[in-house]
């Protein structure tokens, strides 16, 4: 599904993304992990097509990112902090996302429906709880069907009912197929949701395998623990 052949990414003096190279399989859900400043985010920028590597390709479904943006149609995205016009209300902003896309496609309201987000239709956006606000981002992330999900921190700020629905949509969407990248401090939530796990370190991939061999590799019990061995061995 996504191809990431040798890609280069500077900020001035900093290297951000150095000749970093990964696939990530169709129909399996991806868990990218690492420490803050590891390269995550450029790296999901990158694929998004919201930041231009300095050199190397990336293949998204077959096609190469050159700067044409119709590739994003097949992609949900959920930010860490959705933003969103603070004077229009949730059933406004749905309506300018359906607009925006201009797709007759098939609208997924699942979500929409478990978040119980009719209740809130009417109410401006800046009058909305942080989880409230969370909520929304998860429906227009799901709400065209993509066969590509980007989730960034998707639970945080979540109940703990939300944020059990939202990981019930995730798995049930990885069971039919859709390719699924999730990132996330909260290592159980990967371990319960993922098949792979990338680990990202100075911009450079530094594991990638599944959830299980990450934690046989290091020899602990949890992937919490898995990775802050793997962080600990490098940093020595």
């Amino acid at each position: 599904m996504i191809e990431i052949i040798q890609i280069k990414k500077r900020f001035g003096r900093l290297t951000v993304l150095d000749d970093l190279n990964l696939h990530i399989g169709r129909g399996k859900i991806t868990g990218i992990v690492g420490p803050n400043g590891s390269g995550k985010t450029t790296l999901i920028k990158s694929i998004l097509g919201l930041v231009r590597p300095d050199r190397g390709s990336i293949i998204v479904a077959g096609q190469v990112l050159n700067g044409d943006w119709q590739y994003r149609k097949m992609i949900g995205y959920m930010p860490q902090y959705g933003k969103y016009p603070e004077n229009l209300t949730v059933e406004e902003i749905i309506s300018m996302v359906k607009n925006l896309r201009d797709e007759p496609g098939n609208i997924d309201r699942e979500l929409y429906d478990r978040f119980e987000l009719d209740r809130e239709r009417s109410k401006k956006i800046h009058t909305l709880s942080g989880g409230t606000r969370q909520k929304l981002s998860a429906v227009i992330a799901f709400l065209f069907d993509p066969d590509l999900l980007i989730l960034d921190e998707p639970t945080a700020g979540l109940d703990p009912r939300a944020s059990s629905a939202l990981k019930d949509k995730i798995l049930k969407e990885g069971t039919e197929g859709k390719t699924i990248i999730i990132t996330s401090h909260i290592m159980s939530e990967l371990e319960e949701l993922c098949d792979e796990i990338v680990f990202i370190l100075g911009g450079k991939i530094k594991f990638q395998g599944s959830v299980q061999n990450m934690i046989e590799s290091t020899r602990e019990f949890k992937l919490e623990r898995a990775v802050a061995s793997m962080m600990e061995r490098i940093s020595e």
